[in-house]
């Protein structure tokens, strides 16, 4: 009965591994800060939250300062904005098109920058504000982002993107292996036992 017991806690310690791989996680990434003169670019914004379940009020602001002289201080231009699950782009140099590409839980909080031009170099900045809600009191979080763009007549080779994206792929193999790995152990394991646990009974 307790080697029974102890393997049916060995199956569910594996099914609760493998459910927890699967679930998807919210990981930082920084974004491209090269763009392409008349191409989309897409603005990656994230700003994950510690505690998912949480029930949160989520506001999003884009700003945009351009490129000047040494001399003069940048204007800070407020291009975009995100509140109550509506996206409200702003007058300006970029009315018309900037696109939403965040996520609906408002982690990914991303833009994409339609036929872009010379003038889209500068500094963005990316401003999240959470106003999180318990029982007796709503605590608030803003997190920035800073982008420092550079529009280029065209696309580079970047070797660092392509080796990373190659090392990328590499681990995912090396990660599925391992995985079908560790299932095939627990397998063997658990019919181990099984027939260790028969044996006992009879």
């Amino acid at each position: 009965m307790v080697t029974q017991t102890r393997v049916h806690l060995q199956t569910l310690a594996l099914l609760v591994f493998v459910v927890h791989l699967s679930q998807p996680v919210c990981v930082e990434v920084l974004s491209d800060t090269e763009a392409v003169l008349g191409k989309p670019m897409k603005l990656t914004c994230i700003s994950c939250m510690k505690r998912e379940e949480i029930e949160a009020k989520t506001t999003v602001d884009w700003f945009f300062m351009p490129n000047t002289e040494q001399n003069s201080s940048p204007e800070k231009i407020h291009i975009y904005k995100y509140d109550i699950d509506t996206p409200l782009p702003s007058e300006g140099p970029f009315h018309g098109r900037l696109t939403w590409n965040g996520s609906q839980d408002l982690q990914d909080i991303s833009i994409v920058i339609n036929n872009v031009t010379y003038n889209d170099s500068g500094t963005y900045e990316c401003i999240t504000f959470r106003e999180f809600k318990f029982e007796f009191f709503s605590p608030s979080f803003t997190d920035r982002k800073i982008i420092e763009l550079k529009v280029k007549p065209e696309a580079t080779e970047d070797t660092t993107a392509i080796y990373s994206e190659i090392m990328m792929y590499v681990l995912l193999v090396f990660l599925t292996f391992w995985l079908l790995v560790e299932m095939v152990y627990c397998y063997r394991k658990i019919s181990k036992s099984d027939e260790q646990a028969q044996d006992t009974a009879y």
